[in-house]
C-alpha cells in the first residue's frame, strides 16, 4: 500500500457512518408515519360496513410494516454504532445483573426463570459498557425468544485465566446443526420478521473487546453461549474489513 492510499479501516469506518445517517434519516419519517397510521387506526376502531373494515384492515397492515421497518433500522443503527468504543473501568457482575434486571419482567411474563452465579473475585475490567450491556442483552432477547413456553435462563460470570467468562443458557428450542455456523453472519435469522443483526451485533461487540464468543447447541436441549473478555485490554481491536 503506497503512502497515498486509502486505508481500508478508514473506507469502511466512512461507509458504516454514512450509512448509518441514511438509516437515521429514514428512521424519522417512518416514526412519523407510523404515529399517524396509530391515530387513524384509532378513528376507525369502530367500523361498520364492510368498507370501513377494509379500511381498517389496511391501516392495520401498513402499521404492521412500518413498526417492522423501524425495528429494522433501530437494529441496523446499533450494529453501526458499534465501532465507537469508548473503554473505562467497569464492574463486570454490576453490567450482567443491570441486563438480567431489564429483561426480568418480561421472562416472568414468559415464564423463564433466570438463575445466575457472580464470581466475586472478577478483576475491574476496561470495557465500554453501554456495548456489553447491548450485547448481553442481544442474547438474552434471543434466549427469551427461544423458549416461547417457558423454561429456564442461565448466566454465570467466572474467572478463566487471563480472561473474564460469561456464561449465557437457555434450556429453549436450541439450534439445528446446519444453522450453528451461520447464526454470526450478517442479516442471517430463521425468525418471521427477524432482522438478523442481533447475534453478528453481539459478536461485533466482544470481539472489538478483544474477546471471543462460542456456542454450542442442540435441538429441543437449549444453547450455550460462551463470552470471554480479557482481564485488561489496551486497545479495542480495528475491524480487519
Amino acid at each position: 500500500m503506497g503512502p497515498n492510499a486509502p486505508n481500508p479501516a478508514d473506507a469502511w469506518s466512512e461507509v458504516v457512518t454514512l450509512a448509518a445517517g441514511f438509516a437515521h434519516e429514514i428512521k424519522n419519517p417512518l416514526s412519523t408515519i407510523s404515529l399517524n397510521l396509530q391515530l387513524l387506526e384509532e378513528d376507525w376502531q369502530n367500523p361498520t360496513t364492510p368498507r370501513e373494515q377494509r379500511t381498517l384492515k389496511r391501516l392495520q397492515t401498513l402499521q404492521r410494516e412500518t413498526t417492522r421497518l423501524v425495528g429494522l433500522l433501530e437494529d441496523f443503527l446499533r450494529y453501526a454504532r458499534t465501532q465507537d468504543v469508548q473503554l473505562q473501568p467497569c464492574q463486570l457482575n454490576q453490567i450482567v445483573q443491570e441486563v438480567l434486571d431489564f429483561v426480568g419482567p418480561q421472562a416472568a411474563r414468559l415464564r423463564i426463570q433466570i438463575r445466575s452465579a457472580f464470581d466475586p473475585a472478577l478483576p475491574v475490567l476496561r470495557a465500554d459498557p453501554k456495548l456489553l450491556k447491548q450485547a448481553l442483552l442481544n442474547l438474552a432477547i434471543n434466549a427469551e425468544e427461544a423458549m416461547p413456553e417457558g423454561g429456564e435462563l442461565l448466566v454465570r460470570t467466572a474467572l478463566d485465566g487471563a480472561f473474564a467468562r460469561i456464561d449465557v443458557t437457555d434450556t429453549g428450542v436450541g439450534i439445528p446443526p446446519q444453522n450453528l455456523g451461520r447464526i454470526f453472519k450478517v442479516y442471517f435469522s430463521t425468525k418471521e420478521g427477524g432482522s438478523g443483526l442481533g447475534l453478528p451485533t453481539a459478536r461485533r461487540i466482544v470481539e472489538l473487546h478483544g474477546g471471543t464468543i462460542e456456542v454450542e447447541s442442540e435441538p429441543r436441549r437449549g444453547t450455550h453461549f460462551t463470552l470471554r473478555l480479557p482481564i485488561a485490554p489496551s486497545q479495542p481491536e480495528e475491524d480487519p474489513s
